[in-house]
């Protein structure tokens, strides 16, 4: 029956995305999608999210600059501030993002001997967004210290 076929095919995708979610949720690494699983991956999350990051308050501090942008625009001086200001705000972050993964790299290989491919990108898309919003959730706490 086409009908029931169907109904137990979106069943099973429910069900899969529960699955998913919950991974998500828990960090219970059969279910996480491929580019969250292993080790070096999880130790790299959990590395990123026991820190502050002015990365992840990146899109508050551009949505300043915007409103402040749009108030003066008249002044080109200000407008002239804003737009130094933002360079600075991407150097910082850029840096930030440069010597997290220097000191990752360091943890990683003392840890498991080696670094895998694509830890250091992972660490920094994760490190640039909101800690409420990543996924899979934190595990740790900031300021924890992770072994």
């Amino acid at each position: 029956d086409r009908k029931a076929a169907k109904e137990a095919e979106r069943q099973r995708r429910i069900e899969a995305q529960n699955r998913l979610r919950l991974a998500n949720e828990t960090g219970d690494e059969r279910y996480l999608m491929p580019r969250d699983k292993g080790e070096q991956k999880r130790y790299t999350r959990n590395f990123i999210d026991s820190r502050w990051m002015f990365g992840e308050f990146m899109m508050f501090i551009i949505l300043a600059f915007l409103v402040i942008s749009l108030v003066f625009q008249s002044n080109l001086q200000v407008q002239m501030f804003v737009q130094l200001a933002l360079w600075v705000v991407i150097a910082l972050i850029i840096v930030e993002a440069i010597v997290t993964s220097i000191i990752l790299k360091k943890r990683l290989t003392a840890k498991f001997g080696h670094m895998e491919k694509g830890v250091r990108m992972y660490a920094a898309m994760r490190g640039m967004q909101f800690r409420k919003l990543r996924l899979p959730k934190p595990q740790v706490k900031r300021g924890e210290i992770i072994d």
